[in-house]
């Protein structure tokens, strides 16, 4: 969920062709949260799977949409999250209530012959298992993977501030909170999209959010944009009643600092504020890791994905076609490493 402070963001709109060359961190869970939500049986909410019923569609959204990435330039590298903090405790308390009912209502939905697709996307449960199923995949078509420490957002940051990647990409505002200085939203799941319970569909392109130009249009500085998502609430913590994201602005505009604001609200959780606060300014990262493009294996690729689980072969043969086109783009670069260069 992260913290909802959107309607504040200014953001622009970019293309798939600004991104060309660029090295994209990418949020993993967030992107195959994305793909098992979206990616279902749009009359049963039912998610795919293969031949002995496991599923798929973290897999599917994978292969093809870090293939399109690939064949468009789009340098990409993922980040997963590591140990949750235990602030996050009552956060994934909360989303595992809400998966539950999510669930029971998608079956009654199915047995009242409604729409299902709402429930179900709000059902999804991303495994181990299948974040490691993930990886593997990635790591067969030569894209790398880093684990953080705790939060992916946070990690995120801290690569785009070393010059490592040049933006995040997630759906969640969090990155700027961990200080990232720009953030791609919308990269997994543009295209039209159907808005929930209504017959209504929208276009969503690919969104850039810099995080100097956010400070400079509010007025503020990035520690006080921190106070102003506490203050909303986030996944560490639930905010101050009565608290939106125009009425937390004209707070932090009107008494500057934590400790006059916390004097004139009233703050009735059991989490310090400071200690929410000083999570974002100094969230646990890593300093050694290791980006490496490689090339695809494509017959570890063809096993993982046609016979262990089912896919049709041509399509995995296209998808290695664009891998491996890509690898060799500059006849002078051998390896997909060479082409794409570490520099953001």
């Amino acid at each position: 969920m992260g913290v909802r402070i959107g309607g504040l963001i200014p953001k622009k709109e970019i293309s798939f062709q600004d991104l060309s060359g660029r090295i994209v961190g990418i949020d993993g869970y967030n992107v195959s949260y994305q793909f098992l939500a979206r990616i279902r049986n749009k009359r049963t909410g039912k998610l795919l799977q293969d031949n002995k019923g496991r599923i798929t569609s973290h897999l599917t959204g994978i292969l093809y949409r870090v293939s399109h990435f690939v064949k468009l330039g789009i340098k990409p590298v993922f980040i997963w999250d590591g140990k949750p903090p235990k602030l996050k405790r009552k956060t994934i308390m909360k989303r595992k209530i809400t998966r539950e009912k999510a669930k029971k209502k998608w079956i009654k939905a199915l047995e009242l012959g409604e729409d299902p697709m709402t429930y179900a996307q709000s059902s999804s449960k991303l495994t181990l298992k299948m974040v490691e199923e993930t990886i593997q995949l990635l790591g067969y078509m030569g894209i790398p993977s880093v684990k953080a420490p705790s939060e992916g957002e946070a990690q995120l940051a801290k690569m785009a501030i070393e010059g490592d990647i040049w933006a995040s990409s997630s759906q969640d505002w969090d990155s700027l909170l961990f200080n990232s200085p720009r953030l791609i939203r919308n990269l997994s799941i543009t295209g039209k999209r159907k808005l929930p319970k209504k017959q209504v569909y929208i276009n969503i392109k690919p969104e850039i959010v810099e995080l100097t130009k956010v400070l400079q249009n509010l007025g503020i500085t990035r520690e006080q944009l921190v106070t102003i998502g506490i203050l909303i609430g986030t996944d560490y913590n639930i905010g101050v009643k009565g608290i939106g994201p125009k009425k937390a602005l004209r707070l932090i505009k009107k008494y500057k600092t934590n400790k006059r604001i916390l004097e004139n609200v009233k703050w009735e959780e059991d989490v310090e504020f400071e200690e929410v606060f000083n999570f974002f300014l100094n969230p646990p990262v890593i300093s050694e890791y290791e980006i490496k493009w490689k090339e695809p294996n494509s017959e570890k690729l063809m096993e993982f994905m046609v016979e262990e689980h089912s896919f049709s072969e041509k399509r995995v043969e296209k998808v290695i076609n664009i891998l491996e086109k890509r690898g060799s783009v500059i006849k002078t670069k051998k390896t997909l490493e060479d082409f794409f260069k570490l520099t953001p």
